[in-house]
């Protein structure tokens, strides 16, 4: 598995409202470019988001669903964009005092044509990609995303 961490400079709390938002995966998840559906429950285990991935005209209509979550601390995802295949993602919150915390995510490709391209190849796309990822988490969690006044 691909994984990258940063340290943000926002509570943890706040970057896991961005992520429980489910309409504002598209704003900081790279590859997404819009979101069609959020089941209501999201992000409980077995819920989904419905988004689309690419860039116009060319977009995949697929889902992304919820395998495992810790509130605050963990969201483990089955993120699909066939005929690409399906990718595990796991995101991790450490809190690390006042304004800061630690966020990980791993992500690796476990079924379709993803998951024939060599490891060696993958992890560095991957980890490219997700480096983006933080970054716009972070900038959102700064930002207030997700948080009602």
């Amino acid at each position: 598995m691909s994984t990258v961490t940063q340290v943000f400079d926002a509570p943890a709390a706040h970057v896991w409202k961005v992520i429980a938002d489910g309409w504002l995966y598209s704003g900081w998840v790279v590859g997404a470019s819009r979101i069609r559906a959020v089941d209501d429950q999201w992000p409980q285990v077995g819920s989904k988001l419905h988004h689309s991935v690419g860039a116009w005209p060319l977009l995949i209509n697929d889902s992304t669903r919820v395998t495992s979550m810790e509130p605050g601390r963990k969201l483990e995802l089955l993120a699909r964009g066939w005929p690409l295949g399906e990718a595990k993602v796991v995101i991790t919150l450490e809190d690390l005092g006042g304004t800061e915390c630690r966020v990980s995510i791993g992500e690796d490709a476990v079924k379709g044509p993803g998951k024939l391209i060599p490891k060696a190849l993958r992890d560095p796309m991957i980890g490219v990609r997700n480096r983006e990822t933080l970054k716009r988490l972070e900038l959102m969690a700064k930002g207030g995303a997700g948080r009602q006044n």
